[in-house]
């Protein structure tokens, strides 16, 4: 009975004693889309990501808005001042807790999840749902990737002031607050 106890404990601990996980900057994308006069989609994206995941399963991901990446160096700056107003709100962020079993999955496995969680950003909190791909590459790697757009509604966000701004910067007709998001990001325990 003690040697089974002790097989036992073997067992559990590694997992109670595990590190953290963490966002590997160098192997994760964050992309966006926008579209204007109706007819002109362009894919974005943030080049910083930063990222943990607790034992517990509490996941926080932070976007510096300062790296987003439009390919056009003046609208970066642009959205930078107009849209993200990034002297007051330096990041975004997305909070949730993975559901149970994610942290578990063995090497080799995968599976479709959603994650429900928040996005802070531009001094608003908004509940958000991303449907992904999680796969566990090894027992120190995770990629977690969308398997479908999710789309963020700007003006829920307190944005649309600044893309009204960007619009009339621009001589546009229109910019589209709907913002279709994906990502591919790489977590590895430490």
């Amino acid at each position: 009975m003690y040697k089974s106890l002790i097989a036992s404990l073997a067992l559990v601990l590694p997992s109670v004693a595990a590190a953290d996980w963490k966002l590997d900057e160098s192997a994760s994308q964050l992309h966006f889309l926008s579209t204007k006069n109706a007819q002109i989609t362009e894919r974005h994206s943030f080049e910083a990501l930063a990222g943990t995941i607790s034992d517990s399963g509490e996941l926080t991901v932070t976007v510096p808005l300062t790296s987003v990446n439009t390919s056009i160096e003046i609208r970066d700056t642009r959205m930078q001042e107009k849209l993200f107003e990034t002297g007051n709100f330096p990041q975004a962020r997305f909070s949730a807790t993975l559901a149970d079993g994610m942290l578990t999955m063995q090497p080799g496995e995968s599976a479709i999840q959603t994650v429900e969680g928040a996005i802070d950003l531009h001094g608003k909190n908004v509940a958000t749902t991303f449907d992904v791909a999680v796969s566990r590459l090894d027992d120190a790697t995770f990629r977690v990737t969308t398997v479908a757009p999710t789309i963020v509604n700007a003006g829920d966000f307190g944005l649309a002031e600044g893309i009204n701004t960007l619009q009339a910067i621009a001589g546009l007709q229109s910019i589209t607050m709907a913002v279709p998001v994906t990502f591919s990001v790489v977590f590895e325990q430490h």
